[in-house]
């Protein structure tokens, strides 16, 4: 018997192009469940992906979540699809720096693209997706938020640790306020993350900069959130829904 079986199940996956979002979309697949994989920008890779694991569960689906209302006409996009979505996985982020000393201008745009993509375009397609649940009897949400909404980040992204501590905030609403619709809402708390931006840091700046505050003295594998992500997709702990969970190699306080 497998532990996680998802044949039968539809899930959205945003920003499943790359890095964790593509672990979680191939883990998913791998695991049964039908794929819609979103993209903004990485068309090349999200095809290339769809290509490797075959069409025949495999949706893609553009959306720049930048865009104020892009979200709502995603889930449209997606929805047609197959005409039922079981899950949300809602990956998709952005992280501008926007240091203090910089000019108005820059420090403002970069605060309005994170809150657009990391929480508010999260929050309109949880939106959709809740009204759906509610109509197919429930339905399950697991949003990425980061170590960063409990530490804070440094000073050149305040605004992506506000963003993510919004996300913590969104996600146990959702799970208090839809319990009885039969919703599940979950948070992912990722720390450093082995992602080709993590590995590019580490070439500049070196593998110290990363693991200097991580006790387990690597960052995560990108599986790892896509394990997690599975366990939560596949409902085998319904009970923990509102949870936040942390995958950081004990890098609490450091």
């Amino acid at each position: 018997m497998t532990l996680i079986d998802l044949q039968g199940s539809t899930v959205l996956i945003t920003g499943g192009s790359r890095g964790i979002g593509e672990a979680i979309a191939r883990t998913l697949h791998r695991s049964g469940a039908s794929i819609l994989i979103h993209y903004s920008q990485g068309e090349a890779e999200a095809s290339q992906i769809a290509a490797e694991l075959g069409h025949e569960r495999v949706c893609l689906v553009q959306a720049d979540l930048a865009v104020p209302g892009a979200a709502p006409s995603l889930w449209r996009q997606a929805l047609s699809w197959r005409g039922q979505i079981n899950a949300v996985v809602n990956n998709a982020a952005t992280m501008p720096a926007a240091p203090i000393s910089t000019d108005w201008e820059q420090w403002s745009t970069a605060w309005q693209n994170t809150l657009q993509v990391n929480l508010i375009a999260m929050a309109d397609l949880c939106r959709e997706a809740v009204r759906h649940f509610q109509s197919q009897g429930g339905g399950t949400l697991v949003n990425l938020a980061s170590r960063a909404a409990f530490r804070g980040d440094g000073p050149e992204f305040m605004a992506y640790a506000a963003s993510k501590g919004g996300v913590i905030g969104l996600t146990r609403s959702l799970a208090k306020g839809f319990a009885a619709d039969g919703v599940r809402a979950y948070a992912i708390a990722p720390g450093f993350v082995r992602t080709d931006r993590i590995e590019q840091v580490m070439a500049e700046r070196g593998a110290e900069y990363v693991t200097r505050d991580i006790p387990m003295g690597a960052p995560a594998e990108p599986q790892d959130i896509a394990n997690l992500a599975a366990f939560l997709v596949a409902g085998l702990a319904p009970h923990a829904t509102g949870a936040t969970f942390d995958v950081n190699g004990a890098s609490y306080f450091h």
